[in-house]
């Protein structure tokens, strides 16, 4: 996450700010009673006027610290500095008056004390004021070079944004313009910087501000509006820039949440809104398992899990330098001498049934499996000990010991499978729908696509084919696949999780499918490189679409708009598929050919 560059001097909560805070009372305080004593002869109780003064720094200080001011940096002299100020001077004023007039006998008269109250807001605010002016006079005095910006959005965020672009002195960037789609923002001026137009006009409003840089500054702005802002604006000229996403912001915007598109932000950038208390209400307080904990997928899980403070998190792998990286990032150390950590075989059913005995899983997140799709065409035989054998000792062991709660991670590929990999993903999905059936309770399946940059996946593979120099292989012109992100994805589990019935088959909504064409022509383009793509054409089993339903299955959403149920089907030759004539079978052709009559004709 980004690093925060303020110095003491531009900090909301900076020590020099306080002290003037209470100079502001003391200097309104002590004046206005001797010019109202000496006009009505009074004697000034020197000492109690002192203690009042010495009272009313105490307050505003303990008013600034105060939790419920927020912890957040605001910029001196902004409209949410000024709001938290007059919030902490109406705290202390009351306070201020029963000291005045209950415990110090009433060194203030209430004609200076009612001078003196405004009069203290005005300096301190007063103060604030100077405080942002020298701010700007300063930058201003640099006379650095700097960089003509078109502002995209005119929101809070824009807002935000051009004004710390305008006062911050680390910014080298200038806002010219602001446009906006919005009829309502037509001619909206922040800092004096207008909207001049919508996306239509950026070319145009690019010539005459003679602007270089591009920001989009919506932060809820989904993949689809990135991408097509970002053709016209680069088809304009100018550098594409956007600020972080509504679930990457902490606080409030400024120059230094300002980065370049990323691959995320251009293709999977879709904001996820879960039902926390659906979530909480089964793993909060529950002792939670998760299988291949070490993946992109697990490791996810196992951080978010986290955060819903189950009794217990258990992260199995068979991976033990995975188990390390995954603990490394949630407790920040990695000495591997926990219980939590779970070094184990999913195909081993003694050892699995072992842990189960001993540790008493409630909720079981199955994600361990053998994904990739063409090393398991050449051997088939490690799919089924894996994706099917493992699974079924997994299942197995969660009947005999109770376990409450089972998720298994599935894939887009177990849809109409043309492969081993979807062959073995959908047996694994009818295994967990038939020991649902068994149990009564809901054990469900969750099918979703590509993820983007989980290990092995076609993002780092470009990433690496781009850092060799190229070319980038692609299979087809023309091929799609469904894509999210990993923090994405892991919420819908979690919410499928919580939603789904016994059986069920939990189909997440990737949006829109995405040509993999298109998906390395923007890794070249973010990467400046001259780079070509070259085809190699469709590998056995693989499909040019993916489907996420198969075309026996009908769904219905309910519970979550991105979440689709369908009932999974339980009809499934175990002495088959899960038996030891499946095992004992070494010729591949020979395993294909029981493989496949128990899940699809092929």
């Amino acid at each position: 996450m980004r690093q925060k560059m303020m110095d003491g001097a531009t900090r909301f909560r900076s020590p020099a700010l306080v002290l003037l805070d209470v100079g502001a009372w003391a200097v309104a305080l002590g004046p206005a009673t001797m010019i109202r004593l000496q006009i009505s002869e009074g004697d000034v109780q020197y000492v109690q006027l002192a203690l009042l003064i010495a009272t009313a720094g105490l307050l505003q200080t303990a008013a600034t610290a105060l939790p419920i001011m927020g912890d957040k940096q605001f910029r001196i002299g902004s409209t949410f500095d000024a709001v938290r100020v007059i919030w902490g001077w109406a705290l202390v004023v009351p306070l201020l008056a029963l000291a005045n007039y209950l415990v110090l006998n009433r060194p203030v008269t209430t004609l200076a004390f009612l001078a003196a109250v405004p009069l203290t807001l005005l300096l301190m605010l007063g103060i604030r004021l100077i405080w942002s002016v020298m701010q700007q006079l300063r930058l201003q005095a640099r006379g650095a070079p700097r960089t003509n910006v078109i502002v995209f959005g005119a929101g809070l965020g824009a807002e935000q944004i051009i004004r710390s672009m305008q006062f911050d002195v680390r910014s080298e960037l200038r806002p010219v313009a602001m446009l906006d789609d919005s009829p309502d923002r037509a001619r909206r001026t922040y800092h004096g910087v207008t909207v001049q137009g919508t996306r239509k006009d950026i070319a145009a409003v690019a010539r005459r501000y003679n602007a270089e840089q591009f920001l989009i500054a919506i932060p809820s702005a989904n993949s689809s509006v990135i991408r097509e802002l970002s053709d016209l604006a680069e088809a304009a000229g100018l550098d594409v820039r956007v600020l972080p996403s509504t679930s990457e912001l902490l606080g409030l915007l400024d120059v230094g949440d300002i980065r370049e598109p990323t691959e995320a932000d251009l293709l999977g950038r879709e904001e996820v809104n879960v039902d926390l208390d659906a979530i909480s209400h089964y793993i909060t307080g529950k002792r939670v398992l998760v299988t291949g904990a070490g993946g992109s997928i697990g490791s996810e899980l196992c951080r978010q899990l986290f955060h819903l403070a189950p009794s217990e998190l258990m992260m199995l792998d068979r991976d033990e330098t995975a188990l390390h990286g995954v603990q490394l990032s949630i407790e920040g150390k990695a000495l591997l001498d926990t219980p939590d950590l779970l070094v184990a075989d999913i195909r081993d059913g003694e050892r699995i049934n072992e842990i189960f005995a001993d540790r008493k899983p409630e909720v079981i997140f199955h994600t361990a499996a053998l994904k990739h799709l063409t090393l398991l065409e050449n051997h088939p035989q490690e799919g089924v000990k894996t994706n099917i054998f493992g699974t079924n000792n997994l299942l197995e062991a969660a009947r005999a010991h109770g376990v409450a709660r089972f998720v298994n991670v599935s894939t887009d590929k177990a849809a109409d499978p043309t492969s081993v990999l979807g062959a073995t993903k959908l047996v694994a999905e009818r295994l967990t729908a038939r020991m649902a059936q068994t149990t009564g309770l809901p054990y469900v399946s969750v099918r979703f696509g590509n993820v983007l940059g989980s290990r092995g996946s076609v993002l780092p593979t470009f990433k690496q084919q781009i850092k060799n120099g190229g070319p980038l292989t692609v299979t087809h012109p023309d091929v799609t696949r469904y894509f999210m992100t990993i923090p994405e994805a892991v919420r819908l589990v979690l919410q499928a999780g919580a939603i789904g019935e016994k059986g069920e088959i939990m189909i997440l909504d990737m949006g829109e499918p995405v040509k993999i064409a298109h998906l390395a022509e923007e890794l070249i383009k973010l990467s400046g490189k001259k780079i070509d793509i070259q085809y190699t054409g469709l590998r056995p089993g693989e499909k040019m679409d993916e489907i996420l339903t198969a075309s026996s299955e009908t769904g219905s959403v309910r519970g979550h708009a991105r979440v689709t149920h369908t009932n999974g089907s339980a009809d499934l030759d175990v002495t088959v598929v899960v038996g030891t004539a499946l095992a004992d079978v070494i010729d591949v052709a020979s395993i294909r050919a029981r493989l496949a009559p128990s899940v699809v004709n092929r």
